[in-house]
């Protein structure tokens, strides 16, 4: 879990665009501190080093390295600071791409605001920023090429597999430990204990990973 405000670093060639999207963050400063704004992927890695955010909100096409280069940079670099994709592209590659690198989510520019801060809320708690139209095409359409080699689903309990279903599902961790009936805790105890089992790193991997299975149904 992380402290609130999140400090946040905008990574947006389109001055307007950006521009706009820190007018509207500051509308929040209970929740989200933009601590700066870099308009390429040269600009947005220093400026990381410099600032170290929480998180970096980054499009995909931009000069100077794009959103997916860059990401794959800070991930060896800022381990910690959560990257979220925050793009006009529905490309499946660039969808498939950002999960591969270890994105904490994958927004579309036409999401409002109030769902923007409702994900943003989710990311402070640990969760991915993913919008439910995100979800489903990766429900249906992600591929994972390379799933570690674990022992399978079999290596799941009853209640692990339950849990990773709902995940698959897009549900939130609260929203899972009201389905369930038990506490918002157990839930992350849960998922911690599915991704070292099936040596995965995230949430969305991990949806991935029950469809590929047919622990759910790739239209659910």
């Amino acid at each position: 879990m992380r402290e609130l405000p999140l400090k946040v670093l905008v990574a947006d060639d389109h001055v307007l665009f950006r521009q706009g999207l820190i007018s509207l963050m500051r509308t929040r400063p209970d929740l989200v501190q933009v601590v700066g704004e870099a308009e390429s992927g040269t600009e947005a890695l220093a400026l990381a080093g410099q600032l170290h955010p929480d998180v970096i909100l980054m499009d995909i096409l931009m000069p100077e390295g794009d959103g997916l280069q860059t990401a794959d940079r800070l991930r060896k670099t800022q381990p910690d600071t959560a990257i979220i994709m925050l793009t006009a592209s529905e490309l499946d590659e660039h969808i498939y791409r950002a999960v591969q690198l270890g994105a904490a989510g994958y927004l579309l520019k036409s999401l409002d605001a109030h769902e923007l801060f409702d994900l943003m809320e989710g990311v402070a708690q640990g969760e991915v920023a993913l919008t439910r139209a995100i979800a489903a095409r990766l429900l249906r359409e992600l591929r994972h090429p390379g799933m570690p080699d674990t022992d399978g689903p079999e290596a799941l309990t009853e209640r692990e597999v339950d849990v990773l279903r709902l995940v698959a599902q897009g549900s939130s961790n609260p929203q899972i430990a009201d389905e369930l009936h038990i506490t918002v805790n157990t839930v992350k105890v849960h998922l911690r204990n599915i991704l070292s089992k099936l040596q995965l790193d995230n949430r969305t991997q991990a949806a991935a990973y029950a469809v590929q299975n047919g622990l759910v149904a790739q239209d659910e």
